[in-house]
């Protein structure tokens, strides 16, 4: 029956079997119990495999089982957490593969009462490990916990404690019959019987309890202290030592299903759900085999019966080594009911297959059910590989629409055949059918179906193959493959042409050629057609077993090969050289040869030796010119930098209150790096560098060095103590602001759960403990910041990062000189049709693989390749040093690579060379590596010419003594103690750098690094990250100069492009050879790259050319090391140098491309040589050369085919999965933001990766989190130098954010003033401040250039001292930085928990709930009514009262003059705003302290709904629309008129409540919306001791000095009180007097009730307050300044009162010429050009520019000022202003025996009559200006004040604003004094 148990039948275990058959038919009621046999053969008892033989440590084999296992974590290699157990085999095997249903098992029923829930115990108590993993256990001594399996949980294991004298020892034996054992979750003890146990326990069992079957597992606790499951309990003889890998079967499994198995699921790409048991071992002997049911993909639904829990917690697969067989298992652990088997259905693997063929076939799930596999089946390889292409994903309609297709059911079976063999045939011999590739071939297919179908308007069902075609179609196809693609057809089932195909593949002889792919159909009638792939090409089948693998697997499955001395053959075989001979005793003869000496270490031929005492005494004569410790931060870093910072400010304003920027004070910060020594000290070196903790305040100079390691920390085992120091800290400090960078944040994205599960390695989900722990995650005080080369996995569907936080790196074309060279212009570089390309493939190096790896077919490619590059690298050394013989057997890549490292310091007085990095994954390869050619270069006397470096992650870097000398003497300054800590420390150091790790981890390489072997990096790194990430290392940025030639290819520019081809050589030999120079000897040996070596063995010509420029090539090379930390580039001040730098380059350049000779033209792209007069050229940074292996080379030069996939179109991570195989295809010059959207539509993570736990139904609920940003730029642009200035920049922000700008002026005009009260007193005394004369001048900085006010003091001035320079230009204001305090009024950006409910009305309300209320009155100014509206929240109601209705606006409540309540202000503030809406300083919550006001702002119609969106919850006062274009003086006579209208209403209203008129609180406070800080001044009593007069300041709320002002005795009797305006020199200033007579403005009280006759001239736009002050002056009211406080106003950029711009009515030209002040006028009916603007201000401004033409006398004339009646005007500041008041009782200026220099008369009214104007005496020819408001008015004007009489008037003296008719514009008429 195929499955002969090789005669070894136990009489024991039949009698067993026998035994257990009897009973089962006793107690059986219905069915035919299950046969004997199967219950023989079938037994699945034995563990799969020991532990042992994956024991990474042979010496530690014989240690006690479960202590190995806790030292080691779980001995398993897989990082894959699929959801099943691989030794969870079906639970009830005994039953499972039989044609009968399972034997019910009669249970005692459980007692009345009791708890029956699975995964607990009778008492009710959890028992589960899930929830007890955590919990501390108590057992008895000499009790172990074990995990016993329920059948109805199939995903969870149940902890009992059971005797260890009742479990068996490691070997299976000695376990006492019988049974002990303890509940532990209710504690009941003693359980005698295993049947009564399991009742207690639930385990609800169907066939007889047994402690052998039902107790599966030790349970452990890891270091972490969690439980979690162990190794197998070993029941039986443990017989998988000896069971070979042919007694296994492989069984795919039916549970994964399209309708189980979503795509995301693990059974996706290339890892998938299916997981090897297989183990190849050195015996043949073996127990029964397994069977495995069919795996069935092709139907929709599970089989019948079929059980699938979704399980709870993710556990862990085992996974074997690769090459055994891997056997395919259900995704999710059901309870299989058994089916019956066709017998036709099974395929049994013949014997010894591998070792007949040398291939290991790997067969490719197509459609249809897959056979049963007997036997042999360790050598085959089931692979899912595109399982998920035939499984085509219902899509939405718009997802349809975006792929161009209808539906997305296109393609029939025979179609997806037809595609499957087409694909087959066209792929080459050197590639392997791609996921992704063959989507794309589907998804083309079904476009051409789809626009056939629209074109023919037919069904689809047309167009399919009917499945008599097939056969002879797909023979058709195949039939063009050169027999390399065999297609067999089968009626019954796919078993047959499986087996056939094995079959004839074991008989076959090894000359016979081999099919690469056979397809195996099924043409059944029944089912339909099936199909499966067998892969049998000898460098396909590798590849395909080889890529299944997760990179952690096979690094495994590596050093287990290496360790169970699986490689012995190969080693062997690599003893001996190419030629044969003996390589240990060639060497140990050539070191007999040389004696003591070695070969000089520099400045030397390889052939010159010295003894090795001369060699270490060696060092450099001159100091090489290197840049090491440079570290500055250039423009992209700097842009990059504020892009960073711009998003945390979107963060901070999204109004998600997840960021308050305005809370903190400070920044601090930690970067979190993956394990790698080398990076972590790197990282430190460029903190240390960059001065940032200096600049951030966090260390002092002294201590910053040795306190920046605090600062780095590791992702290792410390890293849970060091991150739990650093989370206190920000507890600690709510103030700061922490930021925590993730760097290189795609290393390690394993979940924290899966990974404590896997007991996989013990760095793995370190990062998301961290990263995404529940702290980190509600710290509001801290932001996160992932920096990322290739962010592609932080980008699925379950990303944690909003695709707005995202900040991509912004590529500048050329940084003047530098310019990156990264990925894409390494591909792009294989265009340039140079002979020696930057990219390579050794050809000859794969040839000899292929060669090797078919006669190895069992070990892993990658130890092959590695023996071979070993072995190259050795044979060229000695070649090159002493067996020319074995030239002709390395590669020549490798032999003018080795040739270039030790010649290279030869020809260099310094010992200056090249770095050669090899990337060996592997540490165990690596460090054979390492050993092996120290060896090789030891004894051929090498050790002194350069170093070998093992770059081992964990580990620092080691370099011998006399390399570390001779680089501190290079370096010239370091300490004795230096040693070098990153590869950057090693520039100029010949040597050859053996990296290893599993990943490169964003390491920087010094710019010596000239070449990168990646020859190892194969067919395992099929994912994009990993392929890209191996790349990276040669990525940096190069000389621009020096690249000159393929710069133009790289397209930069179309004119570039001429350029080159125009010069006189064609644009090829610009491209020239970039590595061997055109040489006379031969292609080997003169490889140097030397500059001088070229120009002597190039032509003639070449010589001078040589003479002429010896370093033109390298001038103006980037004077800074090239790494992340230093961007070449400028920094912001020398741009213009550099540019004019730069310039002289290209035209160095050029000159050089023009000379002649050829060999100066290959220069321009050539690693620079090292001969003396040359030895700043190695300064030049050049791109690296890589070599890289076959199936990289293909992914990574696919553009230049253009048909292979790019390496971009893999699967970007082999932690995500696609999710589905329909989608576009991603372009490769998609943008990154473009591919980061495109990746968070269809990629999704698996289940053991971090953000797989970040799900949610909709994509709505899914969390991102707020303060998480990603930062993401090609590998080495500069990231580190980026994110540290971006914490200098927030810091910087902070600071300023907490820092306002105020205006710092010295007050104009003073002049000493008199003091007439004691400067103790608090409050003017009425009696005597009446008596203080008004100072006219106005001291306000603000007006330095207006008018000023005529006074006596004024005529006194010397009149050339006023000549000051005309200003055209308005001087720059002087502000100065003041740090803002808790007493600041705010604008809108200000969030904080305290003002939070002031600011905003509750969220859940909406804007709708404030009301709108019109309030009407009438103006006697106006003469009309005056509507205004309020908008009134529902929380300010209260300040209002409301008629009875309750919808009528009566007015607004006022207090009493008598009121003391110290918790409110009386006083109404209004703050006019305009343009300010987000600017404005409206927040007055801080400044008010907390306490009640009534605020309400001011403000236009049209700008209504923006202030109402930023400031919801204020009050608002809309102007009408008639003032949308009014001044300043329009809302502050609106203000005040409103005000006086509300005050008798609410005396009205107080009255009939019997209080006086007089009490009712007559003020209100009118405020600038730039007012922020207010102070208090207190002056310090003279003594003896202090001569220096001053005063002390302090700030103090605007509660204060309202509520102080108010409290001023006799309040009511002063008409304006203010304060002053605050400048830096006010303290120093000598004493001055209390309290002021004088102007005031921007902050003031404003009695209505006194001032009720003196109105604000509603027309004006500048100077209103001046004109205010004077008029209430001039009604003799009084006007206080309180010294003893100030105001500071701040800079605010936007808003206010800016001036309009001033354009003509009508547009004529697209750009006009700007309209100067003087033709803002014009005459009455003239073609002059209208404008559209108020009339009042083009007045106002023609008269501050016309004061030459309009009053020509008064000019630098003070004594004889400009009479102005009723009226303030600024006419220009050189002319001053006697303001006078026509009104009678007024108090004005003492003009007798002025003669005035002219007469302004503004809209005077009936109070100006001829009586006053004839008081006044003018100058002769004195001028005159009259302005109306019409003509007519102008003409009546003239006749009533008689001014003919004095005046003279020409007809041309008639003027009007230049406005159109409708927007009634002023009129004025000038005239002059007889």
């Amino acid at each position: 029956m195929g499955n002969s148990y090789a005669g070894q039948l136990k009489s024991a275990r039949f009698e067993e079997a026998l035994h257990n058959s009897i009973e089962a038919s006793l107690r059986c009621s219905s069915v035919v119990p299950r046969p004997i046999f199967s219950q023989l053969y079938l037994d699945p008892d034995q563990p799969p495999f020991l532990p042992e033989d994956v024991k990474p440590k042979v010496e530690e084999l014989d240690k006690e089982l479960v202590h190995r296992y806790s030292q080691n974590g779980n001995l398993d290699f897989s990082t894959n957490q699929t959801v099943n157990e691989m030794e969870d085999e079906e639970e009830d095997e005994d039953m499972s593969d039989s044609s009968s249903p399972p034997i019910p098992y009669s249970q005692k029923p459980a007692p009345e009462g009791s708890c029956t829930t699975d995964g607990f115990c009778q008492a009710g108590k959890d028992l589960r490990l899930v929830s007890l993993c955590t919990e501390q256990i108590d057992i008895p001594a000499g009790f172990l916990l074990v995990g016993a399996k329920s059948p109805n949980l199939p995903e969870h294991i149940l902890v009992c404690a059971v005797d260890k004298r009742f479990l068996p020892d490691d070997h299976g034996k000695n376990a006492l019959l019988g049974f002990s054992g303890n509940c532990i979750g209710c504690g009941e003890r003693g359980f005698r019987y295993f049947t009564e146990f399991s009742n207690h326990i639930n385990l609800k069992l169907t066939t007889q309890p047994k402690k052998q079957k039902h107790l599966k597992y030790y349970l452990v606790r890891s270091s972490q202290g969690v439980l979690s499951k162990g190794p197998l309990i070993c029941w039986k003889e443990c017989r998988s030592r000896q069971s070979s890998a042919a007694s296994l079967s492989a069984k795919p499994n039916s549970a994964v299903s399209p309708s189980t198995t979503p795509e995301g699921g693990s059974a996706n790409g290339y890892k998938s759900g299916f997981t090897q048991t297989g183990r190849t071992s050195m015996s043949n002997s073996g127990p029964p085999k397994k069977r495995h049911r069919g795996w069935s993909p092709g139907s929709p639904v599970p089989p019948p019966g079929l059980v699938v829990p979704v399980p709870t917690i993710r556990p862990s697969t085992r996974t074997e080594p690769l090459l055994s067989v891997p056997v395919p298992q259900s995704m999710l652990t059901g309870i299989l009911q058994p089916q019956p088997i066709p017998a036709g259905e099974t395929v049994i693997v013949p014997e010894n297959l591998l070792n007949n063929s040398g291939v290991r076939p790997v067969i490719l799930i197509g459609y249809g059910t897959l056979p049963y596999f007997y036997g042999n089946v360790g050598d085959i390889v089931v692979s899912p590989l595109l399982v998920n292409c035939y499984k085509i994903p219902q899509l939405e309609n718009k997802d349809l629409e975006l792929l161009g297709l209808t539906s997305s059911q296109l393609l029939s079976v025979e179609n997806m055949i037809l595609l499957t063999i087409q694909y087959l045939v066209q792929l080459g011999p050197d590639q392997i059918p791609l996921r992704e590739e063959f989507e794309q071939i589907m998804l083309k297919a079904m476009q051409e179906f789809t626009l056939r179908e629209r074109s023919l308007q037919m069904s689809a069902q047309c167009i399919s193959v009917s499945p008599a075609q097939l056969p002879w179609l797909a023979r058709l196809i195949a039939s063009v493959s050169r027999d390399l693609v065999h297609v067999v057809v089968t009626q019954n089932s796919l078993a047959e042409g499986i087996s056939e195909t094995l079959r004839t593949l074991n008989e076959m002889k090894h000359q016979q050629k081999l099919p690469d792919y056979v397809v195996a159909i099924c043409a059944s009638k029944i089912r339909g057609n099936e199909f499966c792939v067998v892969v049998l090409g000898q460098y396909q089948s590798r590849a395909l077993a080889e890529s299944m693998l997760t990179s952690s697997e096979f690094l495994k499955e590596i050093s287990y090969e290496l360790i169970t001395g699986k490689v012995s053959f190969l080693a062997s075989h690599f003893k001996n050289t190419s030629l044969g001979d003996d390589l240990d005793k060639l060497l140990e003869k050539m070191l007999q040869q040389r004696g003591e000496s070695v070969i000089i270490p520099f400045n030397g031929d390889v052939s010159e030796c010295v003894s090795s005492q001369e060699a270490i005494a060696m060092v450099s004569t001159q100091e090489p010119d290197l840049d090491v410790d440079t570290f500055q931060i250039y423009q992209p870093q700097l842009t990059v930098a504020r892009k960073l910072l711009s998003q945390v400010c979107a963060i901070a304003d999204s109004g998600n209150q997840s960021l308050d920027l305005g809370h903190f004070s400070k920044v601090d910060f930690i970067v979190i790096v993956p394990r790698s020594e080398v990076l972590v000290q790197q990282t430190l070196q460029r903190i240390r560098q960059s001065g940032v903790l200096v600049d951030l305040g966090l260390e002092d100079n002294g201590t910053a060095y040795q306190r920046a390691e605090k600062y780095v920390v590791r992702l290792d085992n410390e890293i849970q103590t060091k991150f739990e120091v650093f989370m206190k800290r920000v507890k600690q400090n709510p103030y700061t602001l922490f930021v925590l960078v993730h760097d290189n944040a795609h290393v390690d994205l394993t979940s924290a759960i899966s990974s404590s599960l896997s007991h996989g390695e013990p760095s793995h989900g370190l990062a998301d403990r961290v990263i995404n722990c529940r702290e980190v995650l509600e710290a509001f005080n801290l932001l996160v910041l992932q920096v990322s080369s290739f962010p592609y996995a932080l980008q699925t569907q379950q990303s944690r990062i909003s695709s707005t936080n995202e900040v991509h790196w912004i590529q500048f074309d050329a940084v003047v000189n530098k310019l990156y060279f990264g990925l894409n212009e390494y591909s792009k570089s294989l265009q340039w049709g140079v002979t020696s390309p930057l990219l390579r493939c050794d050809e000859t190096f794969e040839k000899m693989v292929t060669t090797l790896l078919e006669r190895y077919p069992r070990l892993h490619s990658m130890v092959v390749r590695c023996y071979l590059l070993i072995q190259q690298y050795s044979q060229a050394l000695m070649s090159l040093t002493t067996m020319a013989s074995l030239r002709d057997h390395s590669t020549p890549e490798t032999l003018s690579i080795m040739d270039d490292l030790i010649t290279s310091p030869g020809k260099d007085k310094n010992g200056c060379g090249h770095m050669l990095v090899i990337r060996v994954p592997s540490v165990q390869l690596a460090m054979l590596a390492k050993e092996r050619l120290q060896e090789v270069r030891d004894k051929l006397g090498l050790q002194y010419r350069f170093e070998i470096v093992l770059g081992n992650p964990a580990s620092e870097l080691t370099v011998a003594k006399h390399f570390v000398t001779r680089l501190k003497a290079w370096r010239g300054n370091e300490q004795d103690d230096w040693i070098p800590r990153t590869y950057q420390d090693l520039e100029g150091l010949p040597c050859i750098v053996i990296l290893t790790g599993k990943d490169p981890l964003g390491e920087t390489f010094p710019r010596s690094l000239k070449y990168c072997d990646l020859r190892l990096i194969d067919s395992s790194y099929l994912t994009r990250t990993a392929l890209e990430q191996e790349v990276g290392l040669a990525c940096c940025y190069v000389s621009k100069e020096v690249i000159r030639g393929p710069i133009v290819a790289l397209d930069l520019s179309e004119k570039e492009h001429e350029k080159a081809n125009g010069s006189e050589n064609d644009a090829d030999e610009l491209l020239i050879d970039l590595d061997r120079p055109q040489s006379n000897s031969s292609a080997v040996t003169g490889t140097s790259g030397s500059l001088a070596d070229n120009g002597v063995s190039s032509s003639s010509a070449a010589d001078k050319s040589q003479k002429q420029a010896p370093s033109l090539n390298f001038q103006m090379v980037a004077h800074s090391s090239v790494d992340e930390g230093a961007y070449p580039g400028f920094t912001a001040g020398e741009t213009l140098k550099q540019e004019c730098d730069s310039l002289g380059n290209q035209m160095a350049s050029s000159t050089t491309s023009k000379l002649s000779s050829l060999s100066s033209v290959s220069q321009t792209f050539r690693w620079p040589g090292h001969s003396t007069k040359d030895s700043k050229a190695f300064r030049a940074a050049l791109p690296r050369i890589v070599i890289l292996s076959k199936a990289a080379y293909c992914l990574l030069s696919s553009q230049k085919s253009g048909n292979l996939p790019s390496s971009s179109s893999l699967l970007p991570h082999a932690d995500v999965s696609w999710l589905s195989s329909l989608r576009p295809l991603l372009h490769k010059d998609m943008s990154s933001e473009e591919q980061s959207l495109y990746y968070r539509q269809w990629t999704t993570a698996r289940q053991h990766h971090a953000d797989f736990s970040n799900q949610g139904e909709a994509s709505s609920s899914r969390s991102f989190h707020p303060r998480r940003l990603l930062l993401t730029g090609p590998p080495q642009v500069g990231k580190t130098g980026s994110y540290l200035q971006f914490l200098r920049i927030l810091f910087r922000m902070l600071i300023r954010l907490l820092e306002v700008d105020v205006y710092d002026e010295e007050e104009i005009n003073t002049s000493d003033s008199e003091i007439a009260q004691s400067s103790n007193d608090h409050w003017p005394d009425i009696e005597i401040f009446s008596k203080m004369s008004f100072d006219l001048s106005v001291h306000d900085p603000k007006y330095r250039n207006i008018s000023p006010v005529y006074t006596e003091q004024l005529s006194r001035i010397k009149q050339e001292t006023s000549k000051e320079m005309k200003s055209e230009e308005p001087k720059k204001r002087e502000t100065v930085s003041m740090m803002l305090t808790k007493y600041a009024a705010y604008n809108t950006f200000h969030h904080c928990e305290q003002c939070h409910q002031y600011m905003d009305i509750n969220p859940a309300a909406q804007v709708s709930d404030s009301t709108l209320h019109a309030f009407t009155f009438s103006s006697s100014m106006l003469g009309e009514e005056v509507q205004l509206h309020f908008i009134i929240p529902k929380s300010k109601e209260s300040h209002f009262v409301f008629s009875k209705q309750g919808k009528h606006l009566e007015s607004m409540r006022l207090p009493l003059v008598s009121d003391k309540n110290l918790n409110a202000v009386k006083s109404p503030i209004f703050t006019p705003s305009s343009g300010r809406h987000e600017h404005g300083l409206l927040n007055l919550y801080h400044a008010m302290e907390g306490i009640s006001h009534l605020h309400l702002l001011v403000v236009k119609e049209y700008e209504m709904p923006l202030y109402r969106k930023y400031w919801p919850n204020h009050i608002m006062l809309v102007l009408p629309g008639m003032f949308n274009n009014a001044g300043v003086g329009a809302a502050r006579f609106l203000i005040k008129e409103l005000s006086y209208h509300n005050l008798e209403l609410e005396r009205n209203r107080l009255e009939e409540l019997g209080v006086k008129r007089q009490c009712v609180w007559p003020f209100i406070v009118v405020m600038d919306d730039s007012c922020v800080l207010w102070n208090m001044h207190s002056v310090h009593e003279q003594s003896s001791q202090s001569l220096e007069p001053g005063g002390t300041s302090k700030n103090v709320s605007l509660k204060n000095v309202l509520q102080h002002i108010e409290a001023t005795p006799k309040i009511v009797h002063y008409a304006i009180l203010g304060v002053q305006k605050w400048n830096s020199k006010l303290n120093a200033k000598k004493t001055k007097a209390p309290f002021s007579r004088c102007h005031v403005r921007d902050f003031i009280l404003l009695n209505i009730d006194l001032t009720q006759n003196v109105q604000y001239d509603l027309n004006r736009y500048f100077c209103e307050d001046i004109d205010f002050n004077l008029r209430t002056n001039s009604s003799g009211l009084l006007i206080c300044r309180f010294n003893n406080f100030s105001v500071m106003k701040k800079h605010i950029q936007v808003g206010g009162q800016k001036d309009f711009v001033v354009k003509p009515k009508i547009v004529v030209s697209d750009s006009p010429a700007p309209i100067m002040p003087l033709q803002y006028v014009c005459a009455p009916d003239s073609e002059h050009t209208l404008l559209a603007a108020p009339s009042q201000f083009l007045l106002e401004k023609f008269l501050q520019h016309a004061t030459y033409k309009l009053f020509p006398k008064a000019i630098h004339n003070f004594k004889n000022p400009v009479l102005a009646i009723d009226c303030y005007l600024n006419i220009g500041l050189e002319v001053a202003i006697c303001y006078v008041s026509s009104r009678p009782h007024s108090i004005n200026v003492n003009c007798e025996g002025v003669f005035f220099s002219g007469l302004l008369l503004y809209l005077c009214d009936s109070f100006v009559g001829a009586d006053l104007l004839k008081r006044f005496r003018f100058l002769k020819g004195a001028t005159l200006c009259v302005i109306c408001q019409d003509r007519s008015s102008l003409r009546q004007t003239i006749v009533r004040l008689e001014l003919e009489d004095e005046w003279q008037f020409r007809l041309r003296d008639e003027f009007q604003t230049a406005n159109s008719s409708e927007d009634r514009p002023l009129y004025f008429l000038t005239g002059r004094h007889i």
